[in-house]
Order: structure tokens, then sequence, then C-alpha cells
């Protein structure tokens, strides 16, 4: 049961929004400005690897970008669809928050946006901490695939 005083109702406002700007992110720039929702010591898991702390995690997505707009196709369109929020507080300064992700993209699709169908479906896990400034940053990243549409060969 979701039982928040009126602090942790606010924060759970705050943590939602920064996941919302994460994932906005990543479907408008690629991840240009993932640095400021990371603590600089996070640990985040992406193409099945672990990056320690926050400059590994930018220079995989910016490395990732220079890769895809070597492909034929170009950068593909991203989007995030994210659901059933479940945050549990840890500290007043930490918690472990639970989602829901459908992933669109046009990647490995020769439709374009005309591919309707999900790249993939996740259960998302996250770690959240609100720093000295006084700002919630994502501190951990880890999801686990339940649906993948395979590559058009």
């Amino acid at each position: 049961m979701a039982k928040f005083d009126l602090q942790q109702a606010a924060d759970v406002l705050a943590i939602q929004q920064v996941i919302n700007e994460w994932a906005t992110d990543l479907d408008i720039t690629n991840g240009e400005n993932m640095a400021d929702l990371l603590t600089e010591d996070c640990a985040y898991n992406v193409r099945g690897a672990w990056r320690e702390g926050r400059d590994a995690v930018v220079r995989f997505y910016a490395d990732r970008k220079a890769e895809l707009s070597q492909t034929l196709a170009g950068v593909p369109i991203h989007r995030h669809a994210l659901s059933n929020f479940r945050v549990t507080f840890r500290t007043p300064d930490d918690a472990g928050v639970g989602y829901s992700l459908i992933y669109f993209s046009t990647m490995g699709s020769d439709m374009g946006t005309a591919e309707t169908l999900p790249f993939s479906y996740a259960d998302v896990f996250m770690d959240c901490r609100r720093c000295e400034d006084g700002h919630w940053r994502i501190s951990r990243f880890d999801s686990n695939p339940v649906f993948v549409r395979p590559m058009k060969a």
C-alpha cells in the first residue's frame, strides 16, 4: 500500500519528473543532456554492460549517437513510454523506483515512421538520490526486457 507524507508525495513527483526528463532526453537528443540527470557515481546497465559513473554513461550515449549516425538509415527515431511507477523510500534522500517501459524505435525496421510495433517492453529498476543541491538524480539504472521485437534481416 502506498502511503506517503506530504514531503514524500512531493518527492515522488520530483523523482517521476527526473525520469520523464531522462526519457525525453533519450527521445529528442539521444542522451546529449544526460549529465544533468545522473549522479556522478551512477551505475548504469545498457546494452548488456554496466557503465560506472556519469562520464561513462555520457560517453556511451555520445558514442552510440555517432555510431548510429554512420548507418545508412541514420539515427533512428526513439520514443519511451513509461507507466506503472512505484517508488519506495529507503531514506528521505534515497529511493528505489520501478516502472514499465514500452520502447518504440525505427531501428532495425525498413518501415521508418510507419513502424507501429514496440521495439521492446521492459521492467525497469532505478535508484534515485537527492543530491546536495536538492535535486533528485538517477543513481542506478537497470532493466529486464520482457518482450523484444526481432530485428529484420
